[in-house]
C-alpha cells in the first residue's frame, strides 16, 4: 500500500495495490502492521456500512471527545466526494479541508484522525460506503457542521446542478464559528 501525507497534517490517502487477472482482482484493504508504521497505533473497533443514491450528502458530521471517533473510510461501490475539515482549534489549518474522491473503482482509502469532521456526496448513481471507527456511536456527543458553511467554502463540484439530498439535521446543523467543539491542536 502507499500511503501520501495531505496537506492537513493528519489526513492520510491510502491506495492499496491490486493484483488483476482473467478472474478479477485480490487487495489488502487493511494492515495493521503497515497503518501501525506509516500513521500510528489506532485500535479500530467496528466496521460501518452506508448505501446512499445520487445526490445523497451525509455531513460534516464528528463526536466530542470522549467519544471522538478516528475513521478509515473507503468506498467499494459508486463514487463519493469525501471530505474533512480541520475543527481543532489551534491548527494552522483549522477550518481547512482536503476532498479526495473515492470509488470502488479507484480503491483510494482516506484516514481522518480525531478533531476533524467529516462527510461525503454521492456522485454515482448510488455508493457503498464503509469505514471502521475506533470508538462507538455516541449520539449523545455527536455533532456536525453546516456542508455549505462559506467560511469553509467546501468545493462538492457538481453539486449546484444536482438536487442535494441531505437530512433535516444536517441542513440545519451550525457553522463552524458556532459548533460545540472541544479538540485542541497538538502537534
Amino acid at each position: 500500500m502507499t500511503y501520501t501525507k495531505t496537506e492537513i497534517d493528519g489526513l492520510w490517502i491510502i491506495e492499496p495495490n491490486v493484483f488483476c487477472d482473467s478472474r478479477g482482482y485480490f487487495m489488502e484493504s487493511y494492515k495493521e502492521q503497515d497503518f501501525e508504521q506509516n500513521i500510528g497505533k489506532i485500535h479500530f473497533i467496528q466496521d460501518n456500512e452506508s448505501c446512499s443514491s445520487q445526490g445523497v450528502l451525509r455531513g460534516l458530521h464528528y463526536q466530542l471527545e470522549p467519544y471522538a471517533q478516528s475513521k478509515l473510510v473507503r468506498v467499494i461501490q459508486g463514487t463519493v466526494l469525501d471530505v474533512a475539515v480541520d475543527i481543532r482549534k489551534g491548527s494552522p489549518t483549522y477550518g481547512k479541508y482536503i476532498a479526495v474522491e473515492l470509488s470502488g473503482e479507484n480503491k483510494r482509502q482516506f484516514f481522518i484522525p480525531k478533531g476533524f469532521a467529516h462527510g461525503f456526496y454521492v456522485m454515482s448513481e448510488s455508493a457503498v460506503f464503509i469505514y471502521k471507527v475506533d470508538n462507538p456511536y455516541a449520539p449523545t456527543h455527536e455533532r456536525g457542521i453546516r456542508f455549505d458553511d462559506p467560511e469553509i467554502g467546501v468545493d462538492w463540484r457538481a453539486i449546484s446542478d444536482r438536487l442535494v439530498n441531505t437530512s433535516e439535521k444536517d441542513r440545519n446543523a451550525p457553522l463552524l464559528n458556532e459548533a460545540d467543539n472541544n479538540f485542541e491542536y497538538n502537534q
